[in-house]
């Protein structure tokens, strides 16, 4: 991915998280979650994942979003009024501030130093992970679709009463 688009897209994301977070409205909170998600899936792209983005869309960006706005609409959530803390409240955001940028810096000077990883070949790649997924991990597998099994029965069988 050339770099003037790793950063285009980096910026767009930042802003689209940050709208997440800033924003009133939590309907529009969660346009900018939907947008930050459709970003994400991008860079999963660009990096030869594109399961992992298929997965990001249909998942997260489409069923867990739709979820969000369903539980909004269905408690009519109005955008919340102010929070008036004083200079406390702003001490402690930029102590918390200043905190996570040392934490930030020194992770990214140990990143600088470490050397490259190296991936195998057809590492993510959709063939690998259904022959790991069905062969190791089987067992996993199959309790995990037979608990959402019983979620569905459940939560069927609580919508009918």
């Amino acid at each position: 991915m050339s770099e003037l688009l790793f950063l285009v897209l980096a910026v767009l994301t930042v802003t689209a998280a940050t709208s997440v977070v800033a924003v009133a409205n939590p309907v529009h909170s969660a346009l900018g979650l939907v947008a930050t998600l459709f970003l994400l899936s991008i860079f999963f792209v660009a990096l030869d994942a594109q399961l992992v983005a298929v997965l990001q869309v249909i998942v997260y960006a489409g069923a867990i979003v739709v979820l969000f706005l369903f539980v909004i609409m269905l408690l009519n959530l109005q955008g919340e009024r102010r929070v008036t803390g004083g200079m406390g409240l702003v001490a402690a955001a930029i102590a918390g501030a200043l905190a996570f940028t040392a934490f930030l810096v020194t992770l990214l000077a140990r990143a600088a130093t470490a050397p490259a990883a190296t991936l195998p070949p057809g590492f993510g790649e959709t063939r690998a992970l259904a022959e790991r997924l069905f062969t190791a991990h089987l067992l996993a597998f199959e309790l995990t679709s037979l608990l959402l099994l019983v979620a569905v029965v459940g939560a069927v069988a609580l919508s009918r009463r």
